[in-house]
């Protein structure tokens, strides 16, 4: 027997339910602070994300699905949106154009990790990205849009927040960082290793305990700030404070990403287990002239719809549409019909079995509709067709044809 791939995941209707109530109240709440819906290609090329995500990183160094087509392109499944987007933002030449672009998307992701819970070798995120404001303003609405997605939803969090800097305060930064990663490189695990001669801040976002243990006395780069990210920083806080959001200053959070500049934040939940990282983005000024385009400030965010799914409520189920069943073979063709007209407005299902009313009334039940509908002999007779709503429990016969 044929199975699924390790890692990677049927969504059957009981669970699309699910799957399909986040998307469409996310894409609502995105669309009420303006964002439009973009779809990028699941395919690019792995030179994207290798300029973007960074070599450093574990995505583009560990995870990536990455192969050459029959053109002999190097090519890989998209590990994460947001490089797409930019490449699609840079395609179109909206940085030539200036003003400001806020997209949502959403779609399926590909890393090579170990399945576990809440992450998947394929998985769904959605995401929004913003292109064209530097002010710390957009980076409070990107985590408002957020919490009102996880405040619907009923998920408890915990926001952590940190300022990645930028060019002028980052290397400095990265010299003090490498003199003391030097000093106890033999107690570090060999990706830390690594990552101090390729991207230092990367050693922060370690898994091994016993690297974060002598990781304590490392320098911090939100010690280290140049006037413009200090006040951007304490700027934000400030008014997330007067919005009375509440957060933690988590200066271990990097994020997976070399993009990221300024501010990066994450929502991390209590009741994920170990990836408890529900949602998480922050400010990419300069990606969009790293891809070699016109430099434009940017930020963004993602949420593992898989996470979201392990933690949303069921949404109640209400009955809809029209349950059409025959009582006789004649009855067939008007009720397949009618059930044509039908769907220009609602749902429709027909039964092509003839049984009984009751055995009708039992499937209408199960597949919960609102109507029951069944023509018989007697309504064949009269061209008629009866109807019972199954919420009021009332019944009428009405004429067909």
């Amino acid at each position: 027997m044929i199975t699924a791939l390790r890692g990677m995941k049927d969504i059957f209707p009981t669970q699309n339910k699910k799957f399909v109530y986040i998307l469409k109240n996310m894409t609502a709440i995105a669309r009420k602070y303006g964002f439009e819906f973009v779809q990028t290609p699941i395919l690019e090329e792995t030179a994207l994300f290798i300029r973007s995500v960074g070599e450093s990183s574990d995505i583009v160094g560990k995870e990536m699905y990455r192969f050459k087509d029959k053109g002999d392109n190097d090519i890989c499944l998209r590990p994460e949106g947001t490089a797409g987007v930019v490449r699609a933002f840079i395609e179109k030449k909206y940085d030539r154009q200036g003003g400001i672009y806020r997209f949502y998307y959403y779609g399926p992701m590909f890393r090579y990790e170990r399945p576990q819970k809440g992450r998947f070798r394929q998985f769904h995120q959605f995401g929004a990205e913003s292109f064209g404001v530097k002010s710390y303003f957009e980076d409070a609405n990107m985590i408002l849009m957020i919490k009102e997605i996880l405040d619907f939803f009923d998920i408890s969090y915990v926001l952590k927040l940190n300022s990645l800097g930028c060019g002028e305060c980052m290397s400095p930064y990265k010299k003090e960082l490498v003199k003391f990663l030097q000093k106890i490189e033999n107690s570090l695990c060999q990706d830390c290793k690594r990552r101090k001669d390729t991207n230092p801040i990367r050693v922060f976002d370690c898994k091994n305990e016993n690297c974060q243990n002598f990781l304590q006395e490392a320098p911090r780069l939100n010690n280290n700030l140049c006037e413009d990210c200090d006040t951007h920083f304490k700027s934000l806080l400030e008014l997330l404070d007067k919005k009375e959001i509440k957060y933690e200053i988590d200066p271990n959070l990097v994020r997976g990403l070399d993009y990221y500049n300024k501010s990066a934040f994450e929502f991390i939940s209590g009741d994920l287990g170990a990836q408890n990282a529900v949602a998480g983005g922050g400010r990419y000024d300069k990606l969009v002239s790293y891809l070699g385009a016109k430099e434009t400030p940017a930020i963004g965010f993602a949420i593992g719809i898989e996470r979201l799914m392990e933690m949303v409520k069921e949404p109640k189920s209400q009955r809809e549409g029209y349950y059409f069943g025959a009582l006789c073979d004649e009855a067939l063709t008007p009720l397949f019909l009618e059930a044509a007209k039908v769907r220009k407005t609602d749902k429709a299902i027909v039964s092509y079995d003839v049984k009984s009313l009751k055995a009708h009334l039992k499937a209408s039940d199960k597949a919960n509709a609102k109507y029951c509908a069944v023509i018989g002999e007697d309504e064949l007779a009269k061209n008629e067709i009866w109807i019972k709503d199954l919420l009021n429990k009332t019944e009428k016969t009405k004429s067909i044809g």
